[in-house]
């Protein structure tokens, strides 16, 4: 049976959201990043970047959520467009696009707003507007379709949701405001039954809550390492 070592984080959730859409069966393993569990050899082992999600389906291991949803999607035939050249292109530009901007601008948009131990206003301005800017360019294109890729609900519209269901939380109360379209497919993944099972998978498992001094140096080792 696939293993799926999981978090409650953004990626692994949207992993989760395909899993459960496909009906796939999987065993969820928890690995807990505030008590530093993705750095224990066993997972390091699997996923050297110590990094949630990642699976291991046979012989085949996979990290990187978008790498994990195309794999996913290629391996059963689901969720996938239709395979031609320029859908195949279309799908791995728009993969991409989250992998390289949105997640990570919304991550650090994120830390710089929360968990900084500096309020840093340049560092704040400068990630919210790329997370913001990345967002326009979604809704943008969600203007003139119902989905990302046109008329087929796909794992770009899931690699999508699983970041941008949390605007509030990367760009502050009010977020929504500026992206109407993005919030119609959000609002619509988050409503199916999949979507639901998803969010409560983190329930399975106890995670840490305290942000104390173990959970900083797991997850931000810069803060306990001088590089330069």
């Amino acid at each position: 049976m696939l293993k799926f070592y999981y978090s409650a984080a953004p990626n692994p959730t949207k992993v989760a959201l395909f899993l459960e859409e496909a009906g796939l069966p999987y065993e969820a393993v928890p690995v807990d990043t505030r008590k530093g569990d993705q750095h224990k050899p066993e997972f390091l082992a699997i996923n050297p970047n110590a990094k949630v999600p990642a699976i291991v389906d046979g012989d085949a291991v996979v990290f990187d959520s978008s790498a994990i949803l195309i794999y996913l999607a290629e391996k059963t035939g689901k969720f996938i467009p239709a395979k031609t050249d320029k859908a195949r292109g279309e799908l791995l530009s728009w993969m991409f696009f989250v992998s390289s901007g949105v997640g990570p601008y919304s991550g650090q948009s994120v830390h710089f707003r929360n968990y900084a131990p500096e309020k840093i206003p340049y560092a704040i301005n400068r990630y919210a507007f790329e997370a913001q800017r990345h967002f326009g360019i979604l809704d943008a294109r969600l203007a003139k379709q119902k989905y990302m890729l046109g008329d087929t609900y796909t794992i770009v519209d899931m690699n999508v949701w699983g970041w941008a269901r949390l605007i509030p939380n990367v760009l502050g109360e009010g977020g929504w405001a500026k992206f109407p379209n993005l919030k119609r497919v959000v609002d619509e993944i988050t409503a199916r039954p999949a979507a639901q099972k998803a969010m409560t998978l983190k329930d399975r498992h106890q995670f840490k809550t305290e942000f104390d001094e173990v959970a900083k140096k797991a997850m931000f080792g810069h803060l306990s390492q001088q590089v330069a």
